[in-house]
């Protein structure tokens, strides 16, 4: 057989959703390289999605890398967002939010999104667990969006997972038009003074470990994931863990985060992947993550209703859990409103109070669902 009649033989058992999954590995690869948007997660999950949809390929069937993953056992798949919530603990300074504690109501007022997904999800027809799984897109946190999707052994993983991950690198575009959207230039330029309260070290190391406590009251379901995220703030508050909490917050991070590139993209097989209702998932997605944001700047609008000093409305989109890019977003928009106007440190701290919020609200996601479908291995 000739080169050109082995490559005609190749291309003939290529199916039109193997190519669309092609083309969807590149414009990730082009996304992560030429635009820069998180090229350790967008990397590897281009090329992964390439990968998996070759035709014949060793990741695939009986002996294949997907099949040995599920002998392993799922359990070893909620391995990889807790280990990266140590690094993500490890990166994150509570400073700004323990100074000025009312940021932590803007950390629940965005995730508005979520739990209205999870009304439109069960209208639209999913089964209660998937509808859960796809609410949790709007956490814009995705290693809460693996914990909870394997958790609820929903059957959209993979779907549920790409979209996850894919509006947390959309953050920079998809924000700044939903704020745009909800303010008015005006209300974009007011300033607020930043007014650093003294925080001791004492107060940062018992944060991590009264968070932890609490959360195990108030969603015991998101223990594990609050757990690690607080412990790897632990190692870096402690002071005497320094080397170890620099390795949590760079290498580990990055290394498990291109791991989670790959086993996302294990999920993203044409014939199961490209399906209406992967369209719809992706569609709730963005309605979950567009009204996080709505619901963190109209609950800053209403405090202004009852207060002298006047929040920026912003602020309140920086809810999300999306650390520390949504603080980023903030910033700039403020910036363009005036050159003077500087949000950074109150975007922060409401952003780092989104991230702890977005976990708990996975918590109880899993604890009403739980409730009201009976244990399913949760």
């Amino acid at each position: 057989m000739d080169f050109l009649s082995f490559l005609w033989e190749y291309i003939a058992q290529v199916t039109w959703q193997q190519a669309v999954m092609w083309v969807i590995g590149g414009l990730l690869i082009f996304l992560a390289i030429k635009k820069e948007m998180e090229p350790a997660l967008l990397l590897p999950m281009g090329f992964g999605a390439i990968l998996v949809n070759l035709p014949e390929s060793g990741v695939l069937g009986e002996n294949g890398i997907i099949q040995w993953l599920f002998d392993v056992g799922i359990e070893a798949a909620e391995v990889f967002p807790l280990l990266l919530f140590i690094g993500i603990g490890a990166m994150i300074d509570f400073g700004p939010l323990l100074s000025n504690p009312k940021l932590f109501f803007f950390g629940a007022a965005a995730q508005l999104g979520i739990f209205l997904t999870l009304i439109l999800a069960t209208l639209c027809g999913f089964e209660l667990k998937d509808a859960a799984a796809t609410a949790i897109i709007g956490a814009a946190d995705g290693p809460t969006a693996i914990l909870v999707a394997n958790k609820l052994q929903s059957n959209y993983l993979g779907a549920i997972l790409v979209a996850a991950y894919s509006y947390m690198a959309l953050v920079p575009i998809i924000q700044p038009i939903t704020i745009k959207l909800c303010t008015t230039k005006k209300e974009r330029a007011i300033k607020m003074t930043y007014k650093p309260g003294s925080v001791t070290k004492l107060t940062k190391i018992l944060f991590p470990i009264l968070v932890t406590v609490i959360a195990g009251l108030i969603a015991p379901a998101s223990l594990a994931l609050v757990g690690f995220l607080m412990f790897g703030n632990l190692l870096r508050e402690c002071g005497v863990l320094n080397s170890l909490s620099e390795t949590a917050g760079k290498v580990l991070s990055n290394l498990i985060t291109l791991l989670l590139g790959i086993t996302i993209a294990f999920q993203m097989q044409g014939e199961q992947f490209l399906q209406w209702q992967t369209l719809l998932i992706m569609a709730l997605g963005l309605f979950a993550f567009v009204f996080d944001t709505v619901g963190g700047v109209f609950f800053a609008k209403l405090i202004n209703l009852f207060s002298k000093e006047k929040i920026n409305p912003m602020v309140g989109a920086a809810g999300i859990s999306a650390f520390p890019m949504s603080a980023r977003v903030v910033q700039k928009l403020g910036l363009e409103a005036d050159p003077s106007n500087h949000l950074l440190m109150h975007a922060v701290g409401a952003n780092v109070s989104g991230q702890i919020a977005s976990v708990i609200a996975g918590g109880l996601l899993l604890r009403f669902v739980e409730a009201t479908l009976g244990t399913i291995g949760i």
